[in-house]
């Protein structure tokens, strides 16, 4: 059956809503806004919670941030679950050289569940013809960095391949959308009077995978790489309980300060422009290219997943806080 993809928009979980919840009495005359209303209330419930114990935005006021530089960080942060391990699966044969997302969940900005049931394969020889074609090669050339290793996580540099001296820098992002399905018999709404309208019956929660060349965002300062929660590990017991208790206590984020003047959901530092602000960072992907106008590529992708934000469960973390011997 085919779906159709809905705009972000069309998700009322966007705009914050409120926790109100329909109430309902005998002989109310109903709509089907009522039933909407319904389902964004609970759904945004579990949202925010799923967001909060991901990490909320204001978090870095632990890091010694000041309130506005933590608000501007963004609602909330999001990260990977489990799974979605990204890697780089060479050519062989008539295969050609991917970059394959494991499937695994994530949850994003607002709270929701990101599910990759599959794998997903992203073929990196059309991807970056694709680029040269779509603008004649000027984002490939604003993304080929010279000495990339300062554009890699610690753990990458530590344990990974080498990286070239020349590449181009691209990032891979999960998102949440919505996909229609199952029409049904509806009555026509609107200024028709057709008898054979039909309405969706479904909603099914999907995913997309982007591969987003990073030419903007990325300099000496700032990497482009979401932000890390702090390293409490060095700290002295008592200090660290101090510090896991002040995160708490400033951890509620100023939401109305999360929006832009068009009251749409501002895009955390470094996310790249024109992608939904609720992407989920998964990997950052280096394409070995000589020199040349436009770039030419001289060798095979090397994928760091270092540079994601991880979300362990409670499970694993009392096994490395010591607690679950």
């Amino acid at each position: 059956m085919n779906s159709i993809l809905r705009p972000p928009s069309d998700d009322p979980l966007y705009a914050l809503p409120d926790a109100a919840r329909p109430h309902y009495a005998t002989g109310m005359l109903l709509d089907a806004g009522d039933f909407a209303d319904e389902q964004t209330y609970h759904r945004s419930r579990l949202a925010r919670a799923l967001a909060f114990v991901s990490g909320a935005g204001a978090r870095r006021l632990a890091e010694g941030l000041d309130a506005e530089t933590a608000s501007a960080a963004g609602l909330f942060a999001g990260g990977t679950l489990a799974g979605l391990r990204v890697r780089q699966v060479p050519a062989a044969g008539e295969a050609v050289e991917e970059v394959r997302i494991a499937p695994g969940l994530a949850v994003d900005r607002l709270g929701r569940l990101v599910e990759l049931p599959r794998p997903v394969c992203l073929r990196l020889t059309r991807w970056f013809d694709g680029e040269l074609v779509r603008d004649g090669g000027d984002g490939l050339r604003l993304a080929a960095l010279d000495n990339p290793q300062r554009f890699a996580s610690a753990r990458l540099v530590a344990d990974g391949p080498a990286l070239p001296a020349r590449a181009v820098i691209a990032d891979v992002f999960l998102r949440f959308v919505t996909c229609r399905q199952a029409l049904t018999p509806a009555f026509a709404s609107g200024p028709f009077d057709a008898l054979d309208a039909v309405q969706t019956s479904r909603l099914r929660d999907a995913f997309e995978v982007h591969l987003v060349l990073r030419g903007d965002g990325l300099d000496d300062d700032f990497n482009g790489l979401p932000q890390q929660d702090r390293d409490l590990s060095a700290l002295a017991p008592a200090a660290r309980r101090d510090a896991l208790h002040d995160a708490v206590l400033d951890g509620w984020p100023d939401i109305e300060g999360n929006s832009d003047a068009a009251g749409e959901l501002a895009a955390p530092p470094g996310h790249p422009p024109g992608l939904d602000p609720t992407a989920v960072f998964l990997a950052r992907v280096f394409v070995p290219v000589a020199a040349g106008d436009p770039p030419a590529r001289s060798g095979d992708a090397i994928v760091d997943n270092g540079g994601r934000r991880v979300l362990p469960h409670l499970g694993m973390l009392a096994g490395a806080l010591g607690l679950g011997a």
